[in-house]
This record gives C-alpha cells, structure tokens and sequence, in this order.
C-alpha cells in the first residue's frame, strides 16, 4: 500500500465544482487583485479566530515580515524566536533589520520553552514570536506575562494552527498581532501562495493594510514606507470556499492522532506528541520522536509509507545563522529534536485502512528491532 505523507488532491475533489465556479467568477469580474472575494474571505477567516481584523496577504513569510514591520521594529532591535521552526519565522525579523535571538523549546510541546526566554531578554528586545509548532498552541499566559514584564511585543506566528483554540480561544488574536501561512499544505491551504495578519489593534491593522499596498491608503498617496504584499483574487477565492470546511477538517485530523495515539500508545521507543489540557490541538503534523528516526524513516519508505523531518537543523545551526555566534551544544532540546523527529501522514481525507496500515508499519519496525537487539531496552516516554 502507498501512503502519502498528504494528499492534495483528495482534498480538492469534492470541491471541485463549487471551487471552479468561484475561480470564473474572478475572472469574469477581472478583480484579480485584492477585491470582494479577498474582503469576504478576510471576514469569514476575522469570524473564525474572533479576531477584529484580519489582512489577507501574499504569502505566511511575507505575514511574518508584515506582523513585524507593522510593530515598528528594525535595525538594531532583537526578536526572541524558538530554535525549533521553519526559517519564515526567523525572516520576519531578518527582513526589518533586526537581529533574530533563539530559545530553546519545551520538551513535551516543542514550542517555545517560556522558562528560558527572560535570559534571552536585552534592553534591545522588541518582541517574542510565539510559533504554535504543528497545531499546538504555545503558553500564552506564560509568554504574555513575560511580554508585560518587560515591555515587548508578543507575536504569534499560527502558519501550522489555524483554528487551534487555548484556554478554549482561537489563537490569531491571543497576542498582538499574529501570522497564519495558507500555503498549500497547510491545514488551510490556497492553491499557491496565500498569508494573513490578524490583531485586534485598530493601529496596528491600518499599518498592515497600507504596508500590503504601497504604505497608501489612497492610491497614489503613500503615508508610509510599504510594498506590495497583497492576495491574489483567486486565492481569496479559493480560501473562501474552503475555510467553511475547516472546522470538520480540524476534526478528521484529530481522529486521526486520536487512532495514532491509541495504536501506538504502547510501542517502547517512540515518544507520542503531548497535548496540553487547555489546548485544542490541530495536528498540521503528528510527529512522533525516537532515537531510531532514520532507521524508521528508511523502513517505512520501503512500506510504501511516506514521511517528514520537522525541522532536521534547528535554526541556531544554520549556515545562515552562522554570523550570530551559536554552536551546536546550544539549545539540547531543539537539536535532539532535530536528530529524533519523525512527521507521520496526517491530512484529514487518510482512511481506517491508510491509518491502520501506518500504525502496523511502526508497530512492526520496533517488534523487529527488538528482535535483532533482544538486550536493547527502550521506554516510550507519553
């Protein structure tokens, strides 16, 4: 059996009409930039997170530049960012000038460890990016405390967790501003690239707006230094339709994980991800840890069975970071992370049978490896 790692075009198939239809009307009207399939969708997705404003965007990494850019922030200031996430999230600060500072991530969640960000803090620190990592939301109330303590700007960067929810709110307007990414995998994906920046700030919404188009709010007349990070009509199009299914695709995912879980709870030398109690989790990735990562990797691949590394090279280990000074030995969590970590298919539309069939793939690697190494002990650690 071949198991992809997501599968795009069983989510397009039974949209395909209503989709299609959308996509002409776009081109019949010729607004194809921005326009009411964007403003319609920037309303339903505002509604969605119970968030005030919502500017759709051109892409998550340009959302990221954006939520930044908006708060002021440039050369010569300091954005706190985990070690552990994609690079979009470190080039929000890159791309205003500012310097990005790692922190290690929690051992359980893989988010942002709360505990080791008041060190990272100098008087040039602006700003702590919260990544809600693979649909789990970060500590929010740990990181706005922190944030008020000092003075600084907290930001959320939800590419991987539309419509996760903490302390039973959607993330999207838990900080003062955030990013979400609609690139095509993603749970809410466009067909291309597509972002958003949502705050409930009146101030920091108008800064997004104009940046997104030129610094103007009056064609022609520029307030302000911007550039051209505007959505594309047909991708309002797209998200507009989908983002109506989301809430039932958050929930296939989580059987998903819930089958995931249950068929590999007892499975000695995996760890299985952690779902905080006073989060909804959204799964964008089920991702499972094990010193016998790349073993596993190889076994399942012969299976048929597809799989991801999220994130092999932690950020601070980057040869594009290399200019900050970290070295390996810096951040231990993210690293072994980065050596351990193994994404298993996760996409909504995966069947009892796909599911069951990956679960008896790992199943049967680690009754093999124990085997062949009878006196090698491993303990999953839940």
């Amino acid at each position: 059996m071949k198991i992809p790692f997501l599968d795009l075009k069983a989510n397009f198939k039974p949209l395909r009409e209503e989709i299609l239809a959308e996509i002409t009307d776009v081109l019949d009207n010729t607004a194809y930039i921005l326009g009411p399939k964007v403003a319609k969708f920037e309303e339903q997705f505002a509604a969605m997170h119970q968030v005030a404003y919502c500017a759709a965007v051109s892409s998550g990494t340009d959302a990221n530049h954006l939520a930044l850019w908006a708060l002021g922030i440039g050369p010569g200031d300091e954005v706190i960012i985990p070690a552990n996430t994609f690079v979009a999230t470190a080039w929000g600060a890159t791309l205003c000038g500012a310097m990005p500072v790692f922190v290690d991530c929690d051992p359980r969640t893989y988010n942002i460890d709360p505990t080791k960000i008041e060190a990272a803090i100098t008087h040039r620190t602006k700003a702590i990016v919260a990544v809600h990592l693979y649909g789990q939301p970060a500590d929010m109330d740990a990181l706005r405390a922190i944030a008020n303590k000092h003075r600084i700007a907290l930001v959320e960067d939800a590419a991987q967790a539309h419509n996760a929810t903490y302390n039973g709110k959607p993330i999207g307007g838990l900080g003062d501003i955030c990013s979400f990414s609609f690139y095509p995998g993603k749970n809410l994906g466009a067909y291309g690239e597509g972002g958003a920046v949502t705050t409930n700030n009146p101030d920091l919404a108008r800064k997004v707006r104009m940046i997104r188009e030129h610094g103007s709010e009056k064609k022609y007349y520029h307030e302000m230094y911007g550039t051209n990070y505007r959505m594309e009509a047909i991708q309002g199009a797209v998200l507009g339709v989908k983002v109506g299914h989301l809430n039932d695709w958050t929930e296939n995912r989580r059987r998903v994980a819930s089958r995931y879980n249950a068929g590999l709870k007892n499975v000695d030398g995996i760890v299985l991800p952690f779902e905080a109690a006073n989060v909804k989790h959204v799964y964008h990735l089920y991702v499972i840890q094990t010193e016998d990562r790349d073993a596993l990797a190889q076994y399942l691949n012969d299976k048929g069975v597809s799989t991801g590394l999220h994130y092999p090279v932690p950020l601070h280990l980057q040869q594009c970071f290399a200019h900050l000074g970290y070295k390996k030995g810096d951040f231990p969590v993210s690293e072994q992370l980065g050596e351990e970590c193994l994404s298993l298919p996760m996409f909504p539309e995966m069947t009892d049978e796909q599911i069951e069939y990956v679960i008896s793939s790992v199943v049967s690697f680690f009754e093999e490896q124990k085997s062949a190494n009878p006196a090698k002990v491993e303990s999953a650690v839940i």
